[in-house]
C-alpha cells in the first residue's frame, strides 16, 4: 500500500485510529442494548419507548458505519468481532435479565452518558496529543448526538420513580402556607 501523507504521522493516526475503535465498540454494545430493549420492553409505555428505541438504534447503526469509514480514512481496520467489542468497549452488557421499562431507560441514559464522557476525552486528545482536527470535529458531532439521545431519555424519567418494579411517582400539588 501507498505510504499515506495527510499531514499525521504514523503515530498520530494510529492514535486517533485507537480512539475511533474504542468509541466504535462502545456504541456496537449500546446499538445491541437498545435494540435488546425495542424487543423486549411492555407495559403502558410500550409504544413510545418501542418507536424512539428505533430511531436511536437507527442512528447509532449510521454513526458506527461512519465511524468505521472513518477508521478506514485513515488507514486503519475497525474493530468487527464481538469479542473485540468486549474487550475496548467502557459500557457493559447486562446479560441474562429484562429489566422493567424504567431501568431500561435509566440504564440507556448511564451508557449515553458515559460515552459522551469518553467522547468529550477523546476529542480533546485527538485534537491536543494527536493534531488531528477532523477526528475531532467528528467526535463532537457524535458527542452531540449522543447528549440529544441522552436527554430524549431523561425526558421520559423525569417525575419517575427511578425505583425498579415501581409505578411512577406522584407528584402533589403544594397549598401556599397560610400567614
Amino acid at each position: 500500500m501507498r505510504k499515506m501523507n495527510i499531514g499525521l504521522s504514523e503515530e498520530q493516526r494510529q492514535g486517533v485510529i485507537d480512539l475511533l475503535n474504542r468509541d466504535l465498540s462502545d456504541a456496537y454494545l449500546l446499538l445491541i442494548k437498545t435494540k435488546k430493549y425495542h424487543w423486549d420492553v411492555i407495559g403502558p409505555q410500550f409504544r413510545t419507548l418501542h418507536q424512539l428505541w428505533e430511531e436511536q438504534y437507527e442512528a447509532l447503526t449510521q454513526n458506527i458505519d461512519s465511524m468505521a469509514e472513518r477508521i478506514r480514512a485513515l488507514g486503519g481496520y475497525p474493530v468487527g468481532t464481538a469479542e473485540g467489542f468486549l474487550q475496548l468497549a467502557s459500557i457493559k452488557e447486562h446479560a441474562g435479565d429484562i429489566p422493567n421499562a424504567t431501568e431500561m431507560v435509566s440504564r440507556l441514559v448511564e451508557d449515553h452518558e458515559t460515552i459522551i464522557r469518553n467522547l468529550r476525552d477523546h476529542v480533546d486528545q485527538a485534537s491536543e496529543s494527536f493534531h488531528d482536527e477532523g477526528t475531532a470535529d467528528f467526535l463532537t458531532g457524535l458527542m452531540e448526538q449522543h447528549e440529544e439521545m441522552a436527554w430524549m431519555l431523561r425526558s421520559f424519567l423525569e417525575g419517575m420513580d427511578l425505583q425498579p418494579d415501581s409505578e411512577p411517582a406522584k407528584t402533589q400539588a403544594k397549598t401556599p402556607a397560610k400567614a
